[in-house]
């Protein structure tokens, strides 16, 4: 009953939210059209600003997958498509939380110092490696480390178990981070943990999004969380108002104790992430816990976020107090751990540059699990130049999707790689919702990147790149055993016998892809 209840209040706030926001868009429409009837010139005028903004959309350091649609949708629909562009790409409405970010990183600092003796070492090792550590090192923000250790999951069960262990050791912080966080049996075990360590005098913090709990969360959960001394901040609230940051979300996953072990990867803290109650066969996830050095990076992810949403933090607490806690060093592990955070208030394409790049260093082989594959022409060359290299390019999507129209716009994308040499599976058991890169053996990526537009461009989102660990070797071991899970579909989509119906269907559908 409770469950049901708290359903119908979040669908019923999501609805009441939408419904606002839609109305504002077609009101504002209204009014426009209508000036346009009583003085026919601004017609002529919207016509014009339309077009300047298409030639300011031009001259752009932007992809043109992400510049074409916008340009079409405002020659054909100046008054729409300025809307909608001023809505969900204008710089200018971003002005003022680009400003608080900034101020945040102006007050504490990165924090986060470059190893470049380590980096000096990783450059005699393998320069394709040494060129991706510099990028996240220097542009990114974002050190590499050594001597941590790394236990990969290859279920989110897993993972989550492991999580519950580690929170009993709790002493003297808890922060997470989740997308979605659910307000039931998952959640549940871990809020009594987390209650006992309130009492102990841990601190414990949690931050989830908004949207992505909607349907999950009810209108009481932080105030009970609040009355257990649990702090619950909630990023980027749904509003029934025109908002371009709303465009805009917190899809990282970070569990950080005490500043020594951290928790990353596909799994938000909801029912079906674990296969209880999944509607889409086996719900396939994986995730990392790392010990060590290399958990400051999501030390300083998390507080940057939670400082943007409530700076009266910033002045009560020093950053210092919570990172350089991690002394222990694991020296029987040589490889290199690499967690870096994707910001897009920045204009750097951190995350997709990250698996850009993995792409273009493979020499063996590359493969990829990814829910969703939306993606640029930039990937889609640089998969296929990696397999007409020689290189084994491998990718697993679902084969039961969550979402229908999305899973076919994936599926859109099959033919131009399958003709390129790249090889496509679906994982016949279910839901495919991990995010990983594995490479040659000797390098991987786990996080909470999707390869599509939203996570790519829009999205909060993070990521471990690792080197020469030898837990490197269990993902691949895990990709295995899901690629004999797996039906290969490539040769389905090397001759195109798609009807002409579905290749006009499936073109517009890739067309408008980065806008969705």
């Amino acid at each position: 009953m409770y469950l049901e209840e708290r359903s119908k209040n979040s669908i019923g706030r999501a609805a009441i939210a939408a419904l606002g926001f839609v109305l504002q868009i077609v009101w504002i429409m209204f009014q426009v059209y209508k000036i346009q009837d009583y003085y026919p010139i601004t017609a002529g005028i919207t016509k014009a600003i339309a077009i300047l903004v298409v030639l300011r959309i031009y001259g752009r350091h932007t992809k043109s997958d992400i510049k074409i649609p916008w340009m079409v949708l405002l020659l054909v629909f100046p008054v729409a498509g300025l809307i909608l562009y001023i809505l969900f790409q204008g710089d200018a409405s971003l002005y003022f939380t680009k400003r608080k970010f900034r101020n945040i990183v102006g007050k504490i600092g990165n924090n986060l110092e470059s190893d470049n003796e380590l980096l000096d070492e990783i450059s005699k090792e393998d320069l394709g490696l040494y060129g991706q550590s510099y990028y996240i090192s220097k542009v990114g923000g974002y050190p590499a480390y050594k001597g941590c250790q790394i236990e990969y999951h290859k279920d989110a069960d897993i993972g989550i178990e492991a999580q519950k262990r580690e929170l009993k050791k709790a002493k003297s912080f808890i922060f997470m981070e989740y997308h979605a966080i659910e307000d039931s049996v998952s959640f549940r075990d871990i809020e009594d943990i987390l209650e006992e360590k309130v009492k102990e005098g841990v601190d414990v913090r949690i931050l989830y999004d908004d949207i992505g709990s909607i349907g999950f969360i009810g209108k009481s959960f932080r105030k009970r969380l609040a009355e257990k001394g649990i702090k619950c901040l909630v990023f980027n609230p749904m509003l029934p108002l025109l908002n371009v940051f709303m465009n805009n979300r917190d899809h990282r996953k970070i569990t950080v104790i005490d500043g020594k072990v951290a928790f990353t990867g596909g799994y938000n803290i909801a029912d079906r992430y674990f296969n209880i109650g999944s509607p889409y066969g086996y719900w396939k996830d994986t995730g990392v816990m790392i010990r060590g050095r290399a958990t400051d990076s999501f030390t300083v992810m998390f507080l940057k976020m939670w400082y943007a949403i409530e700076p009266s933090y910033m002045e009560k607490e020093d950053i210092k107090d919570y990172i350089n806690l991690a002394d222990e060093s694991y020296s029987e592990n040589g490889g290199v751990v690499q967690p870096y955070g994707e910001n897009p208030l920045k204009e750097e394409l951190l995350a997709e540059n990250v698996y850009l790049n993995m792409a273009k260093n493979a020499k063996k082989y590359l493969y990829i699990m990814t829910p969703y594959l939306l993606i640029d022409d930039a990937t889609n060359d640089e998969l296929v130049l990696a397999a007409k290299r020689g290189v084994d390019v491998r990718i697993i999507t679902p084969g039961i999707p969550d979402k229908k129209l999305i899973y076919k716009m994936t599926r859109s994308y099959y033919n131009a790689l399958a003709r390129g040499g790249v090889k496509i599976y679906e994982y016949t058991p279910g839901f495919m919702h991990a995010k990983q890169y594995v490479c040659d053996d000797s390098v991987a990526v786990v996080g909470t990147i999707n390869m599509d537009y939203r996570s790519l461009y829009l999205h909060f989102e993070n990521g471990v790149l690792m080197y020469n660990m030898g837990e490197i070797f269990k993902i691949k071991e895990d990709f295995d055993e899901v690629l004999s899970e797996s039906e290969e579909v490539t040769n389905d989509y090397l001759n195109d016998k798609r009807s002409l119906t579905k290749r006009v269907i499936q073109c517009l559908l890739r067309f408008f892809a980065p806008l969705l």
